[in-house]
């Protein structure tokens, strides 16, 4: 029997991107394929579930909320269609975050794409398209023209944080954005909020 590796599993609002302010229940996947500098997850801790548990564990955090956000480290990795049918069985709307590196199953209503082939060797996006792009900003780094023209409806420059020194180029970002004005603003305002 599969059994999914998880993180953790909790409910808060989405910090980022298009659907910032949203309540959803974060299903946050172990294990990655890529290893950013600046990653904010743990990847070496992870709790086994079977497909019947770990719908049941969403289940319980989300109260009332009805979309979860499946992200990781790299949640491609692990997500199936018997996982998808499951969550829309339970009456969740998916989102899913993913570095695109790796091909998605059908069925996943929204698709936030966040590649880091600009800051780690990484292959080419296996996705076609999706529903937002979101780009780490690091100016110099950080290839925006390219990634503008990645087929998405919706186009975030998003500041680098580092923890190591708790801050962000957010001004270097909105003057690239003042510029080039195709691409609007996203911050990590879970972290402003001191929210997960």
């Amino acid at each position: 029997m599969k059994k999914y590796l998880v993180n953790e599993i909790f409910l808060s609002l989405q910090g980022e991107g298009y659907w910032m302010g949203t309540p959803m229940v974060f299903l946050r996947f172990s294990g990655c394929n890529l290893r950013c500098p600046f990653c904010d997850t743990d990847h070496s801790s992870s709790t086994p579930y079977t497909l019947d548990a770990l719908v049941a564990a969403v289940s319980a955090a989300a109260s009332s909320v009805r979309r979860v956000c499946l992200t990781g480290g790299e949640p491609a990795l692990q997500v199936d269609a018997a996982l998808l049918d499951a969550l829309h069985a339970a009456g969740f709307a998916v989102h899913i975050e993913t570095n695109g590196t790796r091909p998605l199953p059908p069925g996943i209503d929204w698709v936030t794409l966040s590649p880091k082939s600009d800051f780690v060797e990484a292959p080419s996006p296996a996705l076609e398209a999706a529903d937002e792009i979101k780009v780490v900003f690091i100016p110099g780094k950080t290839d925006a023209e390219r990634w503008l023209a990645f087929p998405a409806r919706h186009h975030f420059l998003q500041p680098c944080y580092s923890s190591e020194t708790d801050s962000s180029n957010v001004s270097e970002t909105v003057a690239y954005i003042l510029a080039h004005p195709s691409w609007r603003l996203s911050l990590q305002t879970h972290r402003l909020l001191g929210i997960r």
